[in-house]
């Protein structure tokens, strides 16, 4: 399994408040990008498989939505997780 709940809490305890806070937009926008980044290298290798391609898609628009949220809500917030992510280039 690929995202162990060791790694959520690693994932949240860097990015959200703590570990325990996984309702931040921070940390959701980091945990789906970890899964956005793994099914990615899945498609590669696996390019017919067509149900993973929607659910990617799917992944890319919530993690989309809470992106212009954040940058509705707090500027800072925004630029910041999308710096330390490294999403926009």
């Amino acid at each position: 399994m690929y995202l162990t709940t060791e790694k959520k809490q690693e994932i949240f305890s860097k990015h959200g408040k703590s570990a325990q806070d996984t309702g931040s937009a921070e940390g959701q926008v980091a945990l789906f990008t970890y899964r956005i980044n793994h099914l990615s290298q899945h498609l590669k290798a696996n390019r017919h498989d067509f149900a993973t391609e929607r659910s990617l898609v799917k992944l890319v628009g919530k993690r989309k939505s809470l992106l212009d949220y954040l940058k509705n809500k707090d500027i800072e917030r925004y630029r910041a997780i999308i710096a330390e992510l490294g999403l926009r280039k």
